[in-house]
């Protein structure tokens, strides 16, 4: 019957199909094609017409969360991913890596003869660790895989990744025309070409999670230039449209009505023609974006049909939460400044930027508005508990199985389901050890009798949700909902419950008809938090970030011409602190050029190079620079280089050039990065990918010969550095 993947590799001769994950990332429930979306997913919807779509799908409403679950079938808190892995604390459900006591699928299905690779983003680990140095228990190829190529954190530029392929960082990608997704799926496809060429018929699983389309929204021009004028008529009306061709598709039901706009989304009648421009150019760049990686997915659909391996594969296809709306009030330019900084963009930033939105010298996110248009029917976004955050598209495609085509199934489920939905169409148990380490229960329930039974009830029990304080429980067809804010008192937020068999838009609020009921599932949450580790509650959110982040506690790092890249979470803590940088090197006869230690990329940094022989720092705050450049060529010889920053206030300074122990050139920083002022990795003696500065290309490698740099940073915010090292 034409599988290759179906026989060899397995236990007592039993089936073993191969495994797909794909998995989408900031994807609203309304974004794909064959969930009412106008972006052309001809790959998504093909997946989907000859199998399942499940309309009543949930996810946490954060990516780390979501990954864990899918790849344990535990609850996201259960397993130490109770916030995004940079938020880890000391608290167990919120360490930033998977506990031991909860295996991935890929190390369940290894003793039942799978090869396993990971491709894309993994996100489950603490970041501070993605060094040369490790540890790598928390790295793909600990965890069940054999092969990882991808990026550890929770984003990449799609143009210029930082990249590392197993447990190793490898150069940014300088080839023309490159783009991450379609480098993941070329990986994909010559991973399983070499594996089956070497075992014919072994089963795979293969966890694809590409980058698309969390920000920055980067794509080919062409693709976002198919969708130019398709926005024009703004959020609200599509809405609209998004809806009625729900209800036609059955993924709502007749007479679901949309909820009110959401608070910070501002009608799009009441913006003005330049933000109404900017805004559509914004959802234009995003649906080329998507569209794109529609594509590349093909091209692995297409590989494993040509290789006779589609009809017996299991592709999952989903998205980790909700639309995000992550990008403000109109969309931004450079969302590490927007958003992650939370410093405002004006509008003139992005209008000079319009043409350009999307390709490698913008780090672009949509407005407000399309993030709620791309979650109709429902209300608020990613980081919610509301169905914004957490209603999610699941498309289940397997032939050799799933009879139903083009079917739709609106029994509740839950991202940690998929785990053991593979495992019972598998017949393999989930396992009480693994090497060694006693197992958690599996918490999710199997889906696979939604394959046969398109009405029957839910076969699934209570579920919980929390992010940053958001909390919900969803038990029975009605769901209590909580949004809170960010430092407020968490006895302060108000209960909201919906019968969501009768109001899935969550519109009308029953807490006070039924008061009982409400009482009783609040303290049912109160009773799941405590069994999965959701206490103690944190929702510091950017104040993780605005933590110093000292890795290991470190105040001096030094480095060495040539080196591994160093992930930007474990670059010295700079921001809003008194720091110094000391580098020794020899400058040859006629002078020197090239950079001698680089942090970040276009989008936020620091630069310490050589410009025509004269010694010259660069602060990147996004659109403004700041920059220091001594008058003189430093002499040929041994020279001790310096930039020494004082810092004056919050977030300002004055920053000083020195060369062997005078003074060449001092600058005024009179506003910095809050936090995180490496937007990428620390490169020393080049700066690869998307360059700090833009007097130079990359990679600008020193011309000199560089002995050592030392970056010293000061202990606490009026902490003061030494004048010299030794």
């Amino acid at each position: 019957m034409g599988s290759a993947g179906g026989m060899a590799g397995t236990t007592g001769g039993a089936r073993r199909p191969n495994v797909v994950f794909v998995v989408l990332d900031d994807v609203g429930f309304a974004q794909f094609g064959c969930y009412g979306s106008d972006i052309p997913t001809p790959t998504f919807d093909a997946l989907a017409a000859g199998g399942l779509r499940y309309a009543n799908f949930h996810v946490s409403p954060m990516c780390s969360p979501t990954r864990a679950s899918l790849l344990t079938g535990r609850n996201h808190h259960a397993v130490g991913l109770g916030a995004v892995a940079e938020f880890a604390t000391t608290a167990p459900g919120y360490t930033g890596r998977l506990s031991r006591r909860a295996a991935t699928l890929a190390e369940m299905l290894r003793p039942h003869g799978y090869n396993s690779v990971a491709l894309g983003k993994w996100h489950l680990m603490p970041l501070r660790e993605a060094t040369a140095a490790g540890p790598f228990d928390a790295w793909p190829l600990q965890r069940g895989f054999d092969r990882w190529y991808g990026f550890p954190s929770g984003f990449a530029d799609q143009w210029h990744p930082e990249l590392f392929e197993d447990n190793h960082s490898v150069p940014i990608p300088s080839r023309p025309g490159y783009h991450l997704s379609e480098d993941l799926v070329d990986r994909a496809i010559a991973n399983l070409r070499d594996q089956q060429a070497a075992s014919p018929g072994k089963p795979f699983f293969l966890y694809l999670a590409l980058g698309a389309a969390h920000w920055p929204h980067q794509a080919p021009r062409e693709y976002i230039e198919r969708h130019r004028g398709r926005y024009d008529r703004g959020w609200d009306v599509a809405r609209e449209e998004v809806l009625a061709r729900q209800v036609a598709m059955g993924i709502v039901p007749p007479g679901t009505t949309l909820p009110p706009r959401n608070d910070d989304a501002p009608a799009w009648d009441d913006l003005t023609p330049d933000e109404r421009r900017l805004a559509a150019r914004h959802m234009e760049v995003y649906a080329g974006f998507l569209e794109h990686a529609d594509a590349q997915v093909g091209r692995l659909v297409g590989w494993l049909r040509s290789h006779d391996m589609f009809d017996d594969t299991l592709v999952v296809l989903l998205s980790d939460n909700g639309a995000s709306n992550e990008g403000d009030r109109l969309g931004c330019v450079n969302v590490a400044k927007a958003f992650t900084a939370q410093i405002p963009e004006p509008i003139e930033v992005g209008l000079e930027a319009i043409n350009r939105l999307g390709d490698d010298t913008t780090n672009p996110h949509y407005p407000t508005g399309w993030a709620q248009a791309g979650n109709t029917p429902f209300r608020l976004y990613k980081r919610h508990a509301h169905g914004g955050g957490v209603r999610a598209p699941l498309v289940m495609h397997w032939p050799r199985r799933i009879a139903a085509r083009g079917e739709i199934r609106h029994q509740f489920h839950h991202v940690t389901d998929i785990v053991p939905t593979i495992l019972e169409e598998l017949g393999i148990a989930a396992p009480a050890t693994v090497e060694g380490v006693p197992q958690m229960p599996v918490h999710g329930a199997s889906l696979a009798y939604t394959f046969d039974d398109a009405s029957g009830a839910t076969r699934r029990g209570p579920q919980y949700f929390e992010m940053l304080g958001n909390r919900a429980l969803w038990d029975g067809g009605w769901k209590v909902v909580a949004r809170h804010e960010t430092g407020s008192p968490f006895a302060d937020d108000v209960w909201e419950l919906y019968d969501l068999d009768a109001d899935p838009t969550e519109a009308n609020d029953l807490a006070a008809v039924h008061p009982a009921r409400l009482r009783d599932l609040v303290e049912r949450w109160w009773a799941e938090a405590g069994r999965y580790d959701v206490l103690p509650m944190d929702d510091r959110d950017f104040s993780f970030l605005r933590n110093p982040r000292r890795p290991g506690g470190r105040l001096r790092f030094t480095y060495h011409p040539s080196m591994a890249r160093v992930e930007r979470h474990a670059a010295p803590p700079i921001a809003d602190r008194s720091h110094a940088i000391f580098a020794t090197v020899d400058v040859p006869e006629g002078g020197a050029s090239g950079v001698i230690l680089s942090a970040g990329s276009r989008f936020g940094g620091y630069v310490l190079y050589m410009e025509d022989g004269r010694l010259a720092y660069e602060y990147n705050f996004g659109e403004v620079r700041y920059r220091a450049i001594g008058e003189a060529p430093v002499g040929a010889g041994r020279r001790s280089l310096a930039w020494r920053f004082v810092r004056t206030g919050a977030r300002q300074g004055t920053g000083t050039l020195v060369v062997d122990g005078a003074s060449v050139a001092t600058v005024d920083l009179p506003d910095t990065w809050p936090y995180a002022v490496a937007q990428a990795g620390v490169h020393c003696g080049r700066d690869e990918g998307s360059t700090v500065s833009d007097r130079y290309a990359a990679p600008f490698a020193f011309t000199g010969t560089i002995d050592r740099v030392v970056v010293v940073v000061a202990d606490g915010p009026d902490g003061i550095v030494p004048d010299v090292v030794g």
